[in-house]
């Protein structure tokens, strides 16, 4: 027997047969002689709820307030998860993020955690309690609560289980495990039994809403063995882990990202410089930018296009625009109605025309790609939103009957 840890997400809590479901989940791997650490997300739309509330007092609060305020989620969780674990006559004791030790610096809303003082879940361990922590959260050195942003919860498990040198992390969401595909758009896609880090990693952050990138770089980082298991069957899931001797698929995932916007920025000036001028601008407003093309450039002029998360495009946009002078260009373009389809797999490294395929798949669907971008494991190109998921099931098919050869 080991040490366990297991996250469940919003989904698996939502109601109170939901939380008794966990609580008989987390009771089984104890009764299994196992130490268990649980991380939960708050409850179904607790966080949106708010939301609402904050900006019934306040349209523009601090973040810092918002950090107070949205901790507390997690906080009913931990605690209706422990009173149900007691009544069922276990050993059980909540813990905040700044009780667990979880120590961040102090970007409010989007917090990384910086160290973990282990000592409190460790005594309560050796007294055999069923540890359960609030995810999403932690303290800053002011002492201040912060939230750790999207996907926190899943960070806060990974790096417990990390810092706690847990034997696996186990991550409960409304999905059974991972997919060639979202099966709400491909009905045939498969269920992964196993999936390197490296392809998780691109698979998380290509739009695969089963696992945040942040916890699958901790994972990678810390060599955290992880399943993604359902909350609701007790089926085998999928292992998060270096595989070796992997199953020589070419393309392990298809996925579609609609949190996409494209900026152009047209007409700069043909001289040295000008792309650092722009990315650095976005890199100091802490802006991401993912797909990035340049034009080879006409009339001494190029144009430059990439994109953001659409929640980052008016402040993308306001800082171009401010800057357009100092950057040298005509004008600044943006388009929301796009996607960003992808497709993932290790296989794709010693097997040439792996893109060719997927480019075939969308010309035999009629749809048209606006850019592309590759990587060793990956191809992702834009296209018009209300063509992705024919892209997805096109590509999806495509390979799926490649594979079946």
């Amino acid at each position: 027997m080991g040490l366990i840890v297991q996250k469940f997400g919003g989904s698996s809590v939502a109601d109170a047969d939901k939380v008794r479901n966990v609580a008989g989940r987390v009771t089984d791997a104890y009764k299994e002689g196992n130490s268990v650490v649980v991380v939960v997300s708050a409850q179904g739309d607790t966080t949106d709820d708010f939301l609402v509330k904050a900006s019934e007092i306040n349209d523009s609060p601090s973040k810092r307030e918002m950090d107070v305020l949205l901790s507390a989620g997690e906080q009913i969780s931990m605690s209706l998860l422990a009173m149900a674990i007691e009544k069922m006559g276990f050993p059980v004791i909540s813990l905040t993020g700044w009780q667990a030790g979880m120590h961040t610096n102090s970007t409010y809303s989007a917090a990384r955690i910086s160290t973990i003082n282990t000592e409190r879940i460790e005594r309560e361990l050796d007294m055999k309690r069923i540890v359960i922590v609030a995810g999403f959260q932690g303290i800053n050195k002011y002492d201040d609560i912060t939230t750790l942003g999207r996907g926190g919860s899943d960070t806060s498990a990974v790096a417990l289980a990390a810092a706690l040198k847990a034997d696996k992390c186990e991550i409960y969401t409304d999905v059974d495990g991972v997919y060639t595909a979202d099966p709400r758009i491909v009905k045939d896609a498969k269920k992964l039994e196993d999936v390197s880090y490296d392809e998780m990693l691109e698979l998380a952050s290509l739009g695969a809403n089963v696992l945040h990138n942040r916890s699958v770089e901790l994972a990678l980082k810390y060599n955290v063995k992880l399943e993604v298991k359902s909350s609701f069957e007790k089926v085998d899931g999928t292992v998060v882990k270096e595989v070796k001797n992997v199953e020589k698929m070419l393309v392990r995932g298809v996925t579609r990202d609609n949190d996409v916007a494209r900026i152009s920025i047209v007409g700069i000036d043909d001289t040295p410089g000008k792309a650092f001028k722009v990315f650095s601008l976005l890199a100091k407003h802490n802006i991401n930018v993912d797909v990035i093309l340049q034009s080879i450039g006409r009339h001494d002029t190029k144009d430059i296009s990439f994109t953001v998360s659409e929640n980052q495009l008016d402040a993308a946009l306001k800082a171009i625009n401010e800057n357009l002078d100092m950057i040298g260009a005509e004008s600044v373009e943006f388009n929301k109605n796009i996607s960003k389809v992808s497709i993932v797999g290790s296989g794709m490294v010693s097997n040439p025309g792996v893109a060719a395929m997927m480019f075939e798949a969308l010309y035999d669907a009629h749809i048209n790609i606006n850019m592309i971008s590759t990587s060793e494991i990956k191809v992702s190109v834009l296209i018009d939103r209300d063509k992705a998921e024919d892209a997805v099931r096109a590509i999806h098919d495509k390979f799926n009957k490649y594979e079946s050869r």
